[in-house]
């Protein structure tokens, strides 16, 4: 590490101590358990004397103040707190619920800058390249701030422009969160189990992902091409010849915002259709597609209401996407039915076939434990129930059986509380269980029935037409193989028949041998013992039940 990276670690440190003292985060350690007398030295000496514990207590809940430290700290922070926001399986419901209110809206960069940006990325002067640029932003984000522009077509667009030097900000930013972390988990045995590193780890790959535009502009593209015959999303249209790792120029849409309810029922939008298009969209894209929007807060989705009767979603922002594998599609496709038919056994057994639990996990005792989380769910009208809450106490409920929360679980559950929060807020009275069940269901029966395997087939049929014509040559290659296959089984056989008869032929040697040893120290005892009794009766015993015991326990010893 450079001197220069050194200093600018240590000025941020610096700027963390003057914020945190400020916000009282100190508090902070009692409020979770923190045991102070296991910290360094010097972390007690800092915790215990440093001069913020003279100021009064603050008003706000310690929830809160951690909220407003991580705004005051800079947009890398603010992304930060965003992501924990979502790891409610390891947050108290308070302070998940606090970072949760972190907003997108940041202090912009300077216009000028963005131009100059722009025109190094591009190669070009901007007049070359758009026919208006607008430097004031139309919107600032923690790592990105967009432009309004024109193409000399006439189309109008937006341009997406990466902060100036936020990569070695946020290096230096990550470096630090990592020691933090790092010593939570050396200090505090609670962290281990909230792994904190691995939290930093996640932040670091997320915005990582968001630094290149690169990224977005491809993610953005397949979303699109998974959308295009679909009346349920539009995405738009990414320009690839005025896109650069830290510049992305895209089609320019225009739609209601999302958290603008007044507006989409005044505009006679159906809310009800909305909302379950909602559902539709989010189980497509995770079922069908397996390219699933994992970023869909307020800002990043708008609605098209040219047909209020029929209406559409606008995506944006595709730098965080999800994917499952084949075997998770079908392991959660196959517990959400259970879920919904009540079969808590079939939800317990799963878990432990997906290897979400371990393989020694008594299935009954999970069953039981399950049902006592479910049924009082389950007592409630359907749409009173939060799915995605419900998963959350599943997974809580879980690690009681040493289940480890998996990644890609936890993007797939913050964008389904996403999901589920948006369309309560369009339309109260959604019922998710029975708009997604019929989906779960359909899709199921596509992947596991007569249809799926005839599709399979139909599929794998030029590759199988290839080969048949090698089929006699494959079927005697098959043959040799298991024949070959039991003369190795047998040969090992043999081997290990070798093995375990020298074996027992040298236990049987030492036996031999150990008991020719006592013999001899008993022989020697015995003649040893008279001459010694002549001479002092009472040292007899001495030798005598030394050689004894010796024979005892070669007698009693391991072969």
């Amino acid at each position: 590490m450079s001197g220069r990276s050194k200093w600018g670690q240590l000025r941020r440190a610096g700027r963390i101590v003057r914020v945190a003292t400020r916000h009282r985060l100190d508090q902070l350690l009692e409020v979770v358990g923190l045991p102070v007398d296991r910290l360094p030295w010097f972390a007690r000496m800092l915790f215990r004397f440093h001069p913020g514990r003279l100021l009064p207590r603050p008003v706000d809940p310690p929830a809160r103040r951690l909220r407003k430290a991580l705004e005051d700290l800079g947009p890398v922070f603010v992304k930060f707190g965003q992501i924990l926001s979502t790891r409610r399986d390891l947050l108290a419901p308070a302070f998940a619920d606090e970072l949760r209110a972190l907003q997108d809206r940041v202090t912009p960069f300077s216009g000028d800058a963005a131009r100059v940006i722009v025109e190094r990325a591009l190669g070009m002067p901007l007049d070359e390249a758009f026919a208006e640029f607008t430097t004031e932003p139309m919107a600032s984000a923690s790592v990105a701030q967009v432009h309004a522009a024109r193409l000399h077509d006439g189309s109008e667009v937006v341009v997406k422009v990466i902060r100036p030097e936020i990569e070695s900000v946020i290096a230096e930013d990550i470096a630090l969160l990592y020691g933090i972390a790092g010593t939570l988990e050396r200090f505090w045995p609670e962290a281990r189990r909230l792994h904190p590193v691995d939290i930093v780890r996640d932040y670091e790959r997320t915005i990582g992902d968001e630094l290149d535009l690169l990224h977005e502009a491809a993610n953005t593209s397949q979303l699109r091409r998974n959308f295009a015959r679909s009346e349920l999303l539009y995405v738009p249209k990414v320009h690839w010849e005025l896109t650069r790792r830290n510049v992305l120029v895209l089609e320019r849409i225009h739609g209601v915002p999302i958290a603008d309810v007044d507006h989409l029922i005044a505009a006679g939008t159906d809310m009800q259709k909305l909302a379950e298009r909602g559902v539709e969209t989010f189980f497509t894209q995770v079922f069908e597609d397996n390219f699933f929007h994992a970023d869909m807060h307020p800002g990043n989705i708008f609605v098209d209401i040219t047909d209020p009767a029929n209406p559409s979603y606008i995506a944006v922002d595709c730098a965080i996407i999800g994917r499952l594998t084949e075997n998770d599609q079908n392991y959660l496709a196959r517990n959400l039915l259970a879920f919904f038919h009540q079969d808590y056994y079939e939800v317990a057994r799963l878990h432990v076939e997906s290897g979400w639990v371990p393989p020694n996990t008594d299935v009954h005792e999970f069953e039981r434990v399950i049902r006592g989380v479910c049924e009082p769910i389950f007592q409630k009208p359907l749409k009173e129930i939060s799915f995605g809450h419900f998963l959350i106490t599943l997974f809580q409920t879980a690690r009681r059986f040493e289940m480890e929360v998996q990644p890609q679980l936890v993007l797939l559950q913050k964008t389904l509380l996403n999901i589920e929060g948006l369309g309560r807020q369009l339309y109260p009275d959604l019922d998710l269980w029975h708009t997604a069940a019929p989906f779960m269901e359909r899709w199921m029966a596509q992947r596991a029935g007569p249809a799926a395997a005839f599709r399979d087939f139909a599929d794998r049929a030029p590759e199988l037409l290839e080969q048949l014509p090698r089929l006699p040559e494959l079927i005697l290659q098959a043959g040799r193989a298991v024949d070959r296959l039991d003369a190795m089984a047998r040969d090992q056989h043999a081997l290990l028949a070798r093995i375990e008869a020298m074996q027992q032929s040298q236990n049987a040697s030492r036996r031999r041998r150990r008991n020719g040893g006592l013999i001899a120290l008993l022989a020697g005892g015995a003649l040893l013992a008279p001459s010694v009794a002549a001479a002092d009766p009472t040292a007899a015993i001495v030798p005598a039940g030394f050689l004894g015991l010796l024979g005892v326990w070669l007698l009693l010893g391991r072969d």
